[in-house]
């Protein structure tokens, strides 16, 4: 069958649906990649708020008890502690997750509120 030009169009949808299929399986990878990335490092906050927090508990056996404390809660939440830094009774914490280009890195900081202000007189 030929078209109005006068070429074969024979067989061109084949190779249409097939690069249809190919440009959908690039744009599918880079949405699941998106999508680990996301994981990976909602993982990372989460087991660096928990680190800070229960080092920050922990302040009073003094800082490697607390930085220990933090390690396994860290390791407990499928991350890896890579900072700990205890300011008194404050934790600071920086925790990683994920592997390769998929690697987030967190930082959290934990301990007693600061004075709270006064409040303005009326």
């Amino acid at each position: 069958m030929k078209d109005a030009s006068g070429g074969r169009d024979r067989g061109s949808a084949s190779v249409w649906c097939v690069g249809a299929v190919a440009v959908l399986c690039v744009v599918f990878g880079v949405v699941l990649a998106l999508g680990h990335a996301v994981v990976v490092r909602h993982r990372a906050a989460g087991g660096a708020d928990l680190a800070a927090l229960a080092a920050a508990d922990h302040w009073a056996h003094g800082a490697a008890e607390a930085c220990a404390r933090a390690d396994r809660v860290a390791r407990a939440q499928g991350t890896r502690l890579v900072r700990c830094v205890m300011t008194g009774e404050v934790s600071d914490v920086s925790v990683a997750s994920g592997v390769g280009p998929f690697t987030a890195e967190i930082r959290a900081r934990a301990g007693p509120p600061g004075p709270t202000p006064p409040r303005p007189t009326r």
